[in-house]
């Protein structure tokens, strides 16, 4: 007989969670692309200078200089991956929060799913728009506070290819969906929504550079203490709304950025 994980002494709200969690009524969804070698990194172009890819460096194997034990050294950069995008990653944010100082009640939050695959699919330069986001609030209501507006939009399916997934031209200036400015604005400034989550590399467009000003979601949600995570997947297998999310980068004293475990709690009865 499975031991019940429900402890008498826990509050209700607790309880309910965990008895869930219990009888699988509640499924914990895994949004998290792998990290790897592999895994396609932003490129900028010259002169500015780009991070280091993701590597594994064997410092022992079950041999001389461990025989008992494997481990590695990790060289990454901050932004590689699903990462989490700090403030002071951006000039607008540099006087706000690096990732160790970011609250872990920001990091948890109700998973607001706003799926524009179709649209991406016809123009993979789209850029949502507020007047997307209203249409989504008529049908499902206002964005709660303390949310994360998980934007859907098939990219993930570009992800074994790293050409496919930067999608860059002849000319190599990358094409990709994002936000329109008045959109990064609004949420940064007017909505209650902790960040948004994006399956692209970065949480602009590929072409954000050309925007005015150039790289709105990180000027306006990093200069407004919200955050951005990137690289998700299975946003395909949560509802627009009822699902809530957990966003877990690496404390990094003076970081700017992270990879992440972001989980998804989903309602599976």
């Amino acid at each position: 007989m499975e031991s019940s994980i429900v402890n008498d002494a826990a509050p209700a709200a607790l309880n309910r969670l965990l008895t869930g969690l219990g009888s699988r009524s509640i499924s914990v969804l895994d949004l998290t692309s792998p990290l790897s070698a592999a895994t396609p990194t932003l490129e900028l172009p010259t002169p500015f200078a780009n991070l280091i890819d993701f590597s594994l460096e064997e410092v022992s194997a079950y041999n001389e200089p461990g025989p008992f034990w494997k481990h590695h050294n990790i060289h990454t950069g901050e932004h590689i991956g699903t990462h989490l995008d700090a403030p002071v990653h951006w000039v607008t944010g540099r006087e706000g929060k690096d990732v160790s100082r970011i609250a872990p009640d920001r990091l948890v939050g109700p998973a607001l799913v706003l799926d524009v695959s179709g649209e991406v699919e016809a123009d993979s330069d789209f850029l949502l728009d507020i007047h997307h986001i209203r249409a989504w609030e008529a049908e499902y209501g206002p964005l709660p506070r303390g949310g994360w507006l998980l934007i859907r939009t098939g990219w993930e399916s570009r992800s074994d290819s790293r050409e496919r997934f930067l999608n860059n031209d002849e000319q190599g200036m990358p094409h990709s969906p994002g936000l329109t400015a008045e959109c990064a604005r609004w949420i940064a400034g007017e909505s209650g929504l902790s960040g948004i989550g994006v399956e692209t590399v970065g949480i602009d467009a590929g072409m954000a550079a050309g925007q005015h000003p150039p790289f709105p979601a990180h000027h306006f949600l990093l200069g407004n203490d919200k955050y951005g995570i990137t690289s998700l997947r299975n946003l395909g297998e949560l509802p627009p709304v009822g699902a809530a999310i957990i966003v877990a980068p690496l404390p990094i004293v003076g970081g700017t950025g992270s990879p992440a475990r972001v989980f998804a709690l989903v309602d599976a009865s």
